[in-house]
């Protein structure tokens, strides 16, 4: 079923734990400052709304896809951000590009192991998980097949990565062409 309209924009941001996709989807949305963007997490709706572990029959799988399509429907732009590991979320994310009727965009945030670690130390989370924990999730450039991705590697700026995402996406703003 087509989802969304020619206008809408979907943009989905994955990789590793650490590597900067919420910090990203929030950069973009701000630096948008304009009504209609929808930012939708997994975390947030995994471990905060369901408090659920991640796995491949998840609810959180099914409850993001109608949360983007709804959104897109209701006439705004989504950015869906997450790990989205293609072995649990891979078949909804293809489908959600498949069927949007607008543009669609695919950001990989691909940074080693060895950095995701160094910013591991600064995040706030830091203590609600291990570096351990970190390299047994770590996926090595987990990219979805069928869906074009731009592989952003872990030596662009915040700014370079937010203002590649809007002028790809259509959505620059004054604010965003001066960073």
């Amino acid at each position: 079923m087509l989802i969304g309209s020619p206008n809408t924009v979907l943009i989905v941001i994955r990789g590793n734990s650490g590597a900067g996709k919420s910090t990203v989807a929030r950069t973009v949305r701000e630096t948008y400052d304009q009504r209609g963007l929808a930012l939708i997490g997994q975390d947030v709706v995994r471990r905060e709304i369901l408090r659920e572990r991640d796995k491949a029959d998840g609810v959180n799988i099914g409850l993001l896809d109608v949360m983007c399509r709804h959104t897109l429907n209701a006439g705004y732009h989504v950015i869906l951000e997450g790990i989205l590991a293609r072995c649990h979320y891979g078949e909804m994310l293809q489908a959600l590009f498949r069927d949007h009727r607008g543009t669609s965009h695919g950001y990989y945030l691909d940074v080693s192991l060895e950095e995701t670690l160094n910013r591991h130390r600064t995040r706030p989370q830091r203590t609600l998980f291990s570096f351990d924990d970190m390299r047994r999730w770590y996926l090595e450039r987990d990219v979805l097949p069928g869906v074009t991705e731009t592989i952003i590697d872990q030596s662009s700026t915040l700014a370079r990565t937010v203002g590649l995402i809007l002028q790809n996406a259509g959505l620059v703003t004054g604010e965003a062409t001066r960073l």
